[in-house]
């Protein structure tokens, strides 16, 4: 613990993105809700579209904060999240983007900013799991909390409209599923743990440390995001209308008997394609790749919420 945990009264560092557009002054109701809650004024800190938060996070840590609360949508969580996994300062949220899908699998109302930044001060402390992914063999690897894809849904978020976004929020999402149905399969290889593996022609490889997206839809039924585990999900539709059987299995939230869908819990997945294929991480699209290699580092970040588990041993009280 630093030494700054032990001095009251606290401080924390806001990692703004400062394009996404709201109706308060922010930083104005950052400083009002820290002086209501015993804290110093906070340091604002704004991404850059060439650093969109990690050198900030890192100057946050320098400075000696006790909180980085990431107010943007889920790639400003991502990159603060990549800073502070593995280290003593926690991390808050304040959503501020369409999708802000970590904020929606902790019940955080995505509506109420002054809600966000008091659960963020002084709410329940959880240590939570993160999943590093490597592309491509790269030295360097990503993390997600969310969920990392390759294939079809990546494509859809690599072409959603950013000003049908602002129009009509998580419905730019359903307008650019709809124009990237037509594809073909391809040929993918997945190892599972340390497991013999298999081969699938697929449309979608998805992995996952909790499960529900934008409109209530759960793509990883009863996934934790405190277990240890990764999801795995593949999509594998037949025929013109074999989307429609892929919906309705996720509807039933994975119960149904379609082979299209395939789940597997895991610790590490491998996953290589014969062709390139459209990235995503936590909604942010990245490219294309042919290789994908995911592990899940348990109960390496420490996170704010406005409510507390059933299982106290993953429960940390906020430092008084």
């Amino acid at each position: 613990m630093t030494d700054s945990a032990h001095r009251l009264p606290r401080r924390a560092a806001v990692v703004v993105n400062p394009i996404k557009h709201v109706d308060v002054d922010l930083r104005a109701l950052a400083a009002k809700v820290c002086r209501g809650e015993g804290w110093e004024e906070p340091l604002w800190l704004e991404t850059t579209k060439e650093d969109p938060g990690q050198g900030q996070t890192r100057q946050a840590i320098e400075e000696g904060v006790d909180l980085v609360i990431a107010a943007g949508g889920d790639g400003t969580v991502r990159c603060v999240a990549e800073e502070l996994a593995g280290t003593e300062v926690p991390l808050g949220l304040l959503p501020l983007g369409t999708g802000n899908l970590l904020a929606r699998n902790l019940d955080i109302d995505v509506t109420n900013p002054e809600g966000a930044l008091r659960a963020a001060l002084s709410g329940t402390e959880r240590k939570v799991d993160v999943v590093h992914i490597t592309v491509d063999h790269a030295q360097e690897s990503h993390v997600f909390l969310v969920m990392a894809g390759l294939g079809f849904d990546a494509a859809l978020m690599g072409d959603t409209r950013d000003d049908l976004k602002d129009k009509v929020g998580w419905l730019a999402y359903v307008d650019a599923g709809i124009r990237n149905l037509p594809g073909k399969p391809t040929k993918t290889r997945i190892r599972i743990d340390d497991g013999k593996p298999f081969i699938r022609r697929l449309r979608s490889v998805m992995g996952g440390n909790c499960g529900k997206i934008v409109g209530g839809l759960e793509i990883f039924p009863g996934a934790k995001i405190d277990d240890g585990l990764l999801e795995i999900m593949t999509v594998a539709p037949r025929g013109r209308l074999g989307w429609f059987a892929v919906l309705a299995d996720l509807l039933r939230r994975g119960k149904g008997k379609d082979p299209s869908i395939e789940y597997f819990q895991c610790r590490s997945a491998e996953v290589q394609t014969t062709e390139p294929q459209d990235i995503e991480i936590d909604g942010d699209y990245i490219g294309k790749g042919t290789h994908l290699l995911l592990r899940v580092y348990p109960n390496s970040l420490r996170l704010r919420m406005p409510y507390g588990p059933k299982d106290p041993a993953v429960l940390v009280s906020p430092e008084p």
